[in-house]
């Protein structure tokens, strides 16, 4: 009997061995349960887009999800880069399969248009300056085609061959007349791609430094050899040629690799950018050397105004900035004259200088110094032209989040502080001013007289209550014009349509209603519905939503948005298990660190990117819980970083707990990105929960050593915060139940797909319960249909297992 009994629990241990040191499976593509199933398999409702005049409306349709099909095409990773070289576009452009247009106050929407192409895969849409035609390309077998659909008529002409070339920028711009455009062409002799695995090389790779110290990020998809120099020639060199609206194309300029065109307000001339060699394998095409010119429309150069070197070394610090002319750009309320900005300090963050930037402009012929407009003594942030009297110019810094706006005078550079706030502070963010087509047609500052406008969110304690100031420039005294009344439904502004009369384009939502848009004049409160879309996940609608408001040991106030299952008997107040979904946020106080915008009348859109899938299967779900990390004064963020983590995840069990609705011993917590990293370290450091999830991730800082996320410090200035930092590192102190999941694919810099597999080898090797799965050529956020639905499978099976059961 005995001897039975050994044989048996011999067997049975065997039997347990081979289980555990079975690593691999050979599975198929699943599909989640009905109830999620129901969700995730959703059609899904268009994008809008609206014409400058407000007249127009365009409907844009698209499948939900691509396939894994569409992400096996072939790929080529350059430069920073990737691209389709049968299309010449970026492999990741969304494409769509049908149109429909709607004449703002007439009810039908039309699909019906004379002229389209079979088997659409539309892009780049783009209204004419008239607004009376839109722009788009289609993409098939062959290539990139440009299509004009006159609005009128409703009939659609194809302008050029299957020939556009869409890499680096837009491949059409509308000239002002609305009757020409300008095209980034494929030349007609193009060089045959190399393979570098076939192709002999005819030297070793050699890089080399000059001795200065830099800060540079780590890049994904970078140039690695000569090939990829000239594959990446090949695929990003374009001609620059007009075509009319009859489709006669003529020449503008000849080959090149052309980054940026943009027409002066008049028409007159036209900047154009271009990348120079030499080329660089340690930062993408952004860094390669550029030059700008300025043409006539006869591509007579007129002046050459800016080259920047090869930008491979950078000062330390997210203030920091390269030297040299940079933000080039044409004044939108004048004819013909050039803006640009030039650092005073170098562009070195750390070196101390009373001005840190300059705003300059420059008239024609566009040669020598531009005559001097305003200097910041932050870094600066931006500029809204208005008139020879007025422009308003932004300036910030990045380590004390302080964010200014000057009223400027062009003329005189007389300046006026308007606003000086914590760029964070969403409680008091006065919004963006409103900007109109000028006669130039260009967009500038709307200015009646001396006042002007502007749009805001309403962001407050009490809710969202989006808003419309006057400011007058002589005195800086503002006016409230109007705030979006409290009710059932969210309001929010989309466009001030006639500022004279007061119109306005706003859209209404709630939890279950879908954003819908509507006419309404903010003076009688009469409101015109525009667009009736409907709600695509009905088995949502009685799901109970609630914002639940909550405080961190230490006073930081915080926030998540709640789901319980729909039918909850708030009498009875079932235990059920909570699913945590977050993403750590840096800042540089408390007051704005427990700032919320949070909004339970938001509509619920459950994507493969939340938990909220779980709540039709009985869990309750806690939502964008909030997880702010605080550094005051000359303190970072992540100083602490793991201790208030920790006090995040604690305080958002205990309100739940509080309210009588979970069981505290079935708690789950996930996050992508910056919020997988967050998950490794919570389990790693806490007993708070019974399992995690978490999505292409870093886990190892030391693979990322010159900053990352909002971490300017290297990991030389302070190795021991970079090991504390990786999760990777205290790899044996994670003893609960988590799945990794990554693309196989990932092009997000620092998150590749190497990061989860050697930390799932750590966490293997030392005994951990993990389960990695790596989803096949999905990029940092997924896309193909096959994919999300197994990882909704996975993350659902995972949670039945190590919380249900």
């Amino acid at each position: 009997m005995q001897n039975k009994f050994m044989k048996k629990l011999c067997y049975a241990l065997l039997l347990l061995l081979s289980l555990k040191t079975h690593a691999q499976e050979n599975i198929t593509f699943q599909k989640p349960t009905t109830e999620i199933l129901a969700l995730a398999d959703f059609m899904r409702p268009p994008q809008i887009k609206v014409s400058s005049d407000n007249k127009w409306m365009v409907f844009t349709y698209r499948s939900t999800y691509k396939s894994l099909e569409d992400m096996g095409q072939e790929e080529m990773k350059l430069a920073g880069l990737r691209i389709n070289p049968r299309t010449n576009m970026e492999s990741s452009t969304v494409f769509y399969n049908k149109i429909g247009l709607k004449k703002i106050g007439q009810q039908l929407e039309e699909t019906d248009f004379v002229g389209m192409p079979e088997n659409p895969s539309l892009s780049n849409f783009a209204f004419s300056p008239d607004n009376n035609r839109l722009a788009f390309t289609n993409t098939n077998e062959s290539g990139t085609a440009l299509f004009v659909l006159d609005l009128a008529t409703r009939r659609a002409k194809q302008l050029t061959a299957y020939n556009l070339n869409a890499t680096l920028d837009a491949p059409f711009q509308w000239l002002g007349n609305s009757t020409r455009l300008i095209i980034t062409a494929l030349p007609k002799e193009k060089n045959a791609l190399l393979d570098p695995a076939k192709d002999l090389p005819t030297g070793p790779v050699v890089s080399t430094s000059d001795g200065k110290v830099s800060q540079l990020r780590t890049y994904q998809d970078l140039l690695k050899n000569p090939q990829d120099e000239r594959n990446f020639e090949t695929l990003v060199q374009s001609n620059l040629q007009f075509v009319d609206l009859d489709g006669t194309i003529s020449k503008f300029k000849d080959k090149d690799i052309y980054t940026g065109v943009a027409f002066s307000p008049n028409g007159t001339y036209v900047m154009v950018t271009t990348i120079a060699k030499p080329y660089s394998y340690l930062v993408p095409a952004s860094r390669f050397p550029q030059q700008t010119r300025i043409y006539d429309l006869s591509g007579k150069e007129i002046a050459l105004v800016n080259e920047v070197p090869l930008t491979e070394v950078m000062p330390k610090g997210f203030s920091s900035t390269r030297p040299g002319r940079r933000s080039l750009q044409w004044r939108d309320d004048q004819p013909a004259t050039l803006a640009y900005v030039e650092a005073l300090d170098g562009g070195d963050a750390n070196k101390p200088a009373e001005f840190r930037d300059a705003l300059y402009t420059l008239d024609f012929p566009y040669t020598g110094a531009g005559k001097l407009i305003f200097k910041t003594k932050d870094r600066y942030a931006g500029v809204v032209w208005g008139s020879d009297k007025y422009a308003l110019v932004h300036s910030q810094w990045y380590d004390t989040r302080n964010a200014k706006t000057f009223v400027v005078n062009p003329s005189t550079g007389e300046s006026k502080l308007l606003h000086d706030r914590n760029s964070q502070d969403v409680y008091n963010d006065p919004g963006t001013v409103y900007q109109q087509k000028n006669t130039l047609g260009t967009y500038s500052m709307y200015m009646d007289k001396d006042k002007i406008l502007f749009v805001g969110k309403g962001f407050t304690k009490e809710g969202e209550f989006p808003f419309i100031d006057e400011l007058d420039l002589r005195t800086l005294k503002k006016k409230r014009l109007y705030t979006a009344a409290a009710s059932e439904l969210q309001e929010r502004i989309g466009e001030i349509v006639n500022p004279k009369n007061g119109e306005l384009l706003i859209s209404l939502q709630s939890a279950s209603v879908y954003p819908n848009y509507y006419l309404k004049n903010m003076k009688s409160g009469k409101q015109v519905a525009l667009t009736t879309l409907e709600n695509p996940f009905k088995s949502l609608e009685k799901v109970h939503k609630e914002i639940l408001n909550y405080k961190r040991k230490d006073g930081v106030e915080l926030s998540g948005t709640l789901y319980l299952p729909a039918g909850y008997d708030f009498t009875k107040k079932e235990k059920l298990p909570l699913l945590m979904w977050a993403y750590p946020r840096e800042y540089k106080d408390k007051n704005t660190a427990g700032q919320s915008t949070a909004n339970p009348k938001e509509f619920t859109f459950p994507s493969y990117g939340s938990f909220i899938y779980w709540v039709s299967k009985g869990y309750a779900v806690l939502d964008n819980a909030a997880f702010p990390i605080v550094g005051e004064g000359k303190k970072e963020p992540n100083d602490n970083f793991i201790e208030q983590l920790v006090a995040n995840a604690e305080a958002a069990i205990n309100a739940v707990d509080k309210l009588g609705y979970i069981d505290r011993k079935k708690v789950a917590v996930g996050g992508h990105s910056y919020g997988a990293f967050m998950t490794a370290h919570l389990l790693s450091n806490s007993k708070l929960f019974a399992a995690g999830i978490a999505r292409s991730g870093a886990y190892n800082r030391t693979l990322t050593p010159f900053g990352f996320q909002s971490e300017q410090r290297n990991f030389w200035d302070d190795p021991k915060l970079y090991m504390t930092m990786s999760p990777f590192v205290s790899a044996d102190r994670m003893k609960t139940p988590l799945l990794l999941v990554h693309g196989g694919a990932d092009n997000n810099p620092g998150t590749f797909t190497l990061q989860t597999e050697r930390y799932f080898q750590a966490l293997k090797n030392l005994g951990a319960p993990v389960r990695m799965v790596i989803l096949p050529r999905e990029a940092h956020g997924y896309v193909a249909k096959e994919n999300i639905f197994h990882l909704l499978w996975e993350q659902d099976q995972f949670l039945e297992k190590y919380l249900k059961n």
